[in-house]
């Protein structure tokens, strides 16, 4: 007869998984004042031209995005998809 051991269940962490660098971005778009290019482009490390292009994949994505410029600023935030 053959006995066998109970199965180890895997370990939890308490901490989570950290945020993908599109998912950072995506929340900071997503905030009630959204972002700057300026804003995103370091919080990525990424050239602006490559932040331009990751708002142009969001916006294929589906996502709305609109952008304002405030003091001579542009800033750019995800429409809840209520607001469209």
């Amino acid at each position: 007869m053959t006995t066998t051991s109970a199965a180890k269940l895997p370990t939890q962490t308490s901490t989570p998984e950290p945020k993908t660098k599109n998912q950072q971005i995506i929340d900071l778009l997503s905030s009630e004042e959204g972002a700057t290019l300026d804003d995103m482009s370091k919080l990525a490390n990424w050239q602006p031209h490559s932040t331009r292009s990751f708002m142009t994949g969001l916006k294929k994505k589906g996502h709305v995005i609109e952008s304002v410029k405030i003091d001579g600023v542009r800033r750019y935030r995800i429409l809840p998809s209520g607001d469209a």
